[in-house]
C-alpha cells in the first residue's frame, strides 16, 4: 500500500493569500475612514449639513418680502400627515468643489420633519426687478430659491411633462431644484379660494396662511401626493408635484393648499404652529 505526503505548500500558499487580502482590504478601509469616504460617515456628512437649522424671518407687519426665509408647508388630510417642501438628496448626490454641497438637479419632497434647517428653508426672490424687502403681491410673479452655501442657492423649477421627464411615482410634473433662474422657476401665489380670487389680485400676501403656489408657465399648483411614498435617506416622505387637483365644486384641493411660513417673533418656531396649539388650548378650555 502506497502513502501519498500531503502537499502543504499549497495550503500555506492559500493562507497567505488570504492573509494579504485581509491585510489590503483593512488598510483600504482605514484609508476611507481617515478620508471620511465610508458610506455611514458621509451620510453623517451629509445630515449635520442639511438639517442644521435656519433662521426663519420674523415679518412685523404680517406680509410675505421679497428676500424672506420661509418654509412652505401642507398642513396634511385624509392620507398624509402635514409636511414641508425638502431638498430630497442623499449621499450620490453630493459635491465637492468647489465647496462641499448638493449638486443640481436635485430632487424634492415632502418631509414630515417640520424644522427650519438647510433642508427646508427657501428664499422669496425676486423676478421682475422688485427691491429686496418689498412687498409680494397676490398674482406677482416670484422665485422660490435654497439658501446659498452647502444648499447652493438652487430654484425650485418645473416643466411640462414628457415620456422622458416626469414625477418618479405619479408620472405627473416634476419639480426638482435647478441651478440659475428662467421662465421655469417662476411662481406666482393665489388665494385658495376661488371665488375671492379675483378681489384679493394685486392685494399684498400675508404669511402664514392658507394660500395656492401656481407654477407660472405651465398653470399648475403646487401639490404633495400622500398616497405617493417615498423612502429617503431621511425617512418615509411623500411625492411632490405640479398639478391642480380640483374637487366636485371646481376648488383646488388641500394637496394644493400650502402656508409659508414665517419664524414667531418670541423666537419659540413657527408662527403657523404657535397659533394652531394656542387654538387648541382655547377648544380644550372651552
Amino acid at each position: 500500500m502506497s502513502y501519498v505526503k500531503p502537499y502543504r505548500s499549497n495550503r500555506l500558499g492559500n493562507w497567505y493569500e488570504d492573509q494579504r487580502l485581509y491585510e489590503d482590504a483593512k488598510k483600504e478601509y482605514l484609508e476611507k475612514k481617515e478620508r471620511g469616504e465610508l458610506a455611514g460617515q458621509k451620510v453623517d456628512f451629509l445630515k449635520q449639513h442639511i438639517l442644521r437649522p435656519v433662521n426663519l424671518t420674523v415679518t412685523n407687519d404680517g406680509r410675505l418680502h421679497f428676500g424672506d426665509v420661509v418654509m412652505l408647508v401642507n398642513m396634511g388630510g385624509e392620507n398624509r400627515e402635514s409636511s414641508a417642501v425638502s431638498i430630497n438628496t442623499d449621499i450620490n448626490g453630493l459635491t465637492k468643489s468647489p465647496s462641499p454641497g448638493i449638486q443640481a438637479p436635485c430632487g424634492i419632497s415632502a418631509g414630515r420633519a417640520i424644522q427650519a434647517c438647510t433642508r427646508t428653508a427657501f428664499i422669496i426672490t425676486s423676478v421682475d426687478g422688485s427691491p429686496e424687502g418689498s412687498t409680494l403681491h397676490f398674482e406677482q410673479s416670484f422665485a422660490l430659491k435654497t439658501t446659498s452655501g452647502f444648499a447652493r442657492g438652487l430654484y425650485l423649477s418645473s416643466d411640462l411633462q414628457t415620456f422622458h421627464k416626469s414625477a418618479k411615482k405619479s408620472f405627473l410634473q416634476e419639480v426638482n431644484l435647478e441651478d440659475g433662474g428662467c421662465f421655469l422657476s417662476w411662481w406666482k401665489i393665489v388665494h385658495f379660494d376661488p371665488q375671492e380670487r379675483l378681489e384679493y389680485e394685486g392685494h399684498p400676501v400675508p404669511a402664514n396662511v392658507k394660500v395656492l403656489i401656481i407654477h407660472c408657465k405651465t398653470n399648475q399648483a403646487l401639490a404633495v401626493l400622500g398616497d405617493k411614498v417615498l423612502w429617503t435617506t431621511y425617512g418615509k416622505e411623500y411625492e411632490v408635484t405640479a398639478h391642480t387637483f380640483l374637487d366636485s365644486h371646481k376648488a383646488e384641493q388641500d394637496n394644493n393648499h400650502w402656508i409659508l411660513c414665517t419664524a414667531d417673533p418670541s423666537g419659540n418656531g413657527l408662527v403657523l404652529f404657535n397659533h394652531l396649539q394656542s387654538d387648541h388650548m382655547i377648544n380644550n378650555h372651552v
